[in-house]
């Protein structure tokens, strides 16, 4: 798909509406093919599976979150009320814990520890250094199997720039509470959240994304991994052990370099866009924020070039002021309301507006063809929040969401009471294809998730 159009963007924000123009495309064409390469075009009827995890932090006020009964047709609840609309497209499922998010000793630093267990049912290390030290997460081992497959092995998003120094919480470095995405128990990933960081990640440097212009970038990258290569092997004849093994390392990662422009390389995005100018900031509005960041997402999904993807409505421990809902206090100020009924009732505020967020981006998602079915029938969307009753930092009772990958919806499932998050985790994966029979602190796939 071709298109003369250009869009400007300056740093005082964006909408987007004009960003998505500026694109050149519609993320609701039918196949999309003129976005994927001929041969992937041809098997558009066989569309893989994705997973994507939509969260939100701080909790949410369980007694206006949890529905009263079980099976289809519950009743919605003030916080599920917005989902109205889509409860056709989801599942409730309560009951999951995260025992691993507990102090056994360690400093009482309720979200410190939360968030890096929620993707990984793994202890994290107290600890405010570079030291960190957690565990794989469930959207890297989904990453891992399917890397051979896609440019990129995963896209972590977010909304709010990371706190970087010291410690978020009681002992606990602010790695721990910026991201959710953990490749390996040392190594989290960072969410990008400006729309432009993304723009580039997927499409290449620079503002201009031409096909002429993109392969000839991808080709010069190309030559400069094979100068390096070839000089690599020339000074591997002079190097001792320990020394090859060092570059054996280094290789591997350029070999990763080289996978990803291979991939690059054989898929043609037909847009000229040479004239368009990216935002320069992270826009002001902040649904405007989001609403871009997922379109980027999908468009990333649909396109093959990730089949895994991480979104944080915010950071951990975020304290944003909902003024565009007439709140002016902070959020994670308000998740600790003691009780105190107009706290609350701006608390189930944020909530809902957050559920909203959601279902608008589950109807999108699934308006979007996906060969012969639709982009969410062929996704896993895993949305939830690291604890449960916010006020009281409870990790024993979580709120989670299942939505899309072909399962059905409109139900409530009540898992045994602490029953491991990990489980579900496993569930996924397993659905997903990813030969694995334990993860985390699973002792087994959640029963029920099938029809």
């Amino acid at each position: 798909m071709k298109s003369n159009r250009s869009c400007k963007f300056t740093d005082q924000g964006v909408t987007r509406r004009a960003f998505l123009k500026g694109l050149g495309v519609s993320v609701t064409l039918p196949v999309m093919e003129s976005l994927v390469s001929k041969a992937q075009a041809k098997t558009l009827e066989n569309r893989p599976k994705r997973l994507t995890v939509f969260y939100s932090p701080n909790g949410v006020r369980m007694q206006r979150y949890t529905p009263a009964e079980t099976g289809v047709n519950y009743t919605m609840t003030p916080v599920l009320q917005p989902l109205s609309g889509v409860r056709d497209k989801f599942t409730v499922i309560s009951g999951l814990a995260h025992y691993q998010a507990s102090a056994f000793g360690d400093p009482p630093a309720g979200h410190g520890r939360s968030c890096p267990a929620f993707l990984t049912g793994a202890h994290a290390k107290a600890t405010e250094g570079s030291d960190i030290y957690c565990g794989i997460s469930a959207d890297q081992v989904a990453a891992q199997f399917f890397a051979k497959d896609t440019q990129l092995a995963s896209l972590e998003l977010g909304i709010e720039p990371p706190s970087l120094l010291g410690s978020c919480d009681i002992n606990y470095s602010c790695t721990y509470t910026n991201t959710i995405s953990w490749k390996s128990p040392t190594q989290a990933l960072p969410a990008m959240v400006a729309p432009s960081d993304v723009f580039e990640h997927l499409f290449g440097d620079g503002n201009t994304i031409d096909e002429a212009t993109r392969q000839m970038r991808l080709a010069h990258k190309g030559s400069i991994l094979d100068f390096i290569h070839d000089e690599a092997k020339r000074l591997n004849r002079n190097l001792g052990s320990h020394d090859r093994h060092k570059l054996d390392q280094y290789l591997e990662s350029i070999r990763d370099v080289e996978r990803r422009i291979s991939k690059a390389r054989q898929t043609t995005i037909e847009m000229n866009l040479a004239d368009l100018s990216v935002p320069a900031n992270i826009p002001h509005d902040y649904e405007e924020h989001v609403k871009i960041m997922l379109d980027l997402q999908m468009l990333a999904l649909q396109t093959d070039m990730t089949r895994v993807s991480t979104f944080m409505l915010g950071r951990e421990l975020s304290n944003h002021a909902y003024t565009n809902l007439g709140i002016p206090d902070g959020h994670h100020a308000l998740s600790h309301h003691a009780n105190d009924p107009d706290k609350i009732d701006k608390l189930v505020k944020i909530n809902a507006y957050h559920m909203q967020l959601f279902a608008d981006y589950l109807e999108k998602m699934a308006s979007i063809p996906d060969g012969e079915s639709n982009l969410l029938d062929n996704t896993f969307v895993i949305r939830g929040a690291c604890i449960g009753e916010s006020n009281d930092h409870d990790h024993m009772d979580l709120p989670i969401l299942l939505a899309g990958g072909g399962l059905p919806g409109n139900r409530h499932i009540a898992a045994e009471k602490h029953t491991p998050m990990c489980n579900l985790l496993l569930s996924v994966l397993q659905n997903m294809g990813v030969p694995i029979e334990q993860f985390g602190d699973s002792n087994g796939p959640l029963a029920g998730l099938t029809a």
